[in-house]
């Protein structure tokens, strides 16, 4: 995943030019906008920093944080306004080396490159970095017939995959999970309160208060 990535970085956001897809783009756009208004932001593999500039628009600041370091130099390289914004090298599971706490968090279109069994490592890792009671928001994709890359397999755990072709020629198979509603709700029980759901066209997007970490780490040696 994280080779496919740095190979995709230059196409980064082709995937957001489909016409068929700009109504729901705009409106998630207008509520992210303003969704952390005055806020100190972590965000989770930001990539180009895309949903950055859009975060950046009312955020006091943005620490956005990403596995590779050729996507943040192009983030790095983008208008965010008065928004205090910093990058910073981080693996999502391995947050904890970073000297930081926030209250708010936001990551987009990584939940769903998340291996199931790997679902209460993250939100360890993430919860540890925000206060109880903290605001988080993720975005996602809904699997639409005709618009979305078609799934190639299923393994044991209930991942699936996709087969994705780079202008560059090669051709990667790329775990990528669609969450309903009810998965998502199960994926957070114990983690989370208040979770909103709200479906789209082709996109999804969660917001949910966090819980205290307070016996997670045994839940997760449990997996």
């Amino acid at each position: 995943m994280k080779e496919y990535y740095a190979r995709r970085a230059a196409e980064y956001e082709d995937i957001y030019l489909k016409a068929e897809r700009q109504e729901d783009l705009n409106q998630l756009k207008a509520i992210l906008s303003g969704a952390f208004s005055g806020m100190d932001v972590l965000e989770i593999a930001c990539g180009t920093g895309y949903w950055t500039q859009i975060l950046a628009k009312t955020a006091r600041s943005i620490l956005a944080t990403d596995i590779n370091p050729g996507v943040l130099e192009l983030a790095r390289e983008k208008n965010y306004g008065a928004c205090n914004v910093s990058f910073a090298l981080a693996d999502a599971y391995g947050l904890g080396k970073l000297d930081w706490q926030r209250n708010c968090a936001f990551h987009g279109f990584w939940w769903s490159h998340l291996p199931r069994k790997r679902i209460p490592e993250f939100l360890v890792a993430l919860h540890g970095k925000l206060c109880p009671d903290s605001k988080v928001i993720m975005i996602d994709n809904l699997f639409v017939e005709g618009s979305s890359t078609p799934l190639a397999r299923r393994d044991d755990a209930g991942n699936t995959y996709q087969f994705r072709r780079l202008k560059d020629g090669s051709t990667h198979e790329v775990l990528k999970n669609f969450s309903s509603e009810s998965m998502l709700r199960e994926d957070l029980r114990g983690w989370s309160r208040y979770l909103r759901f709200r479906p789209f066209r082709y996109y999804w997007m969660a917001e949910y208060k966090t819980i205290s970490n307070q016996g997670q780490e045994a839940e997760l040696a449990g997996h």
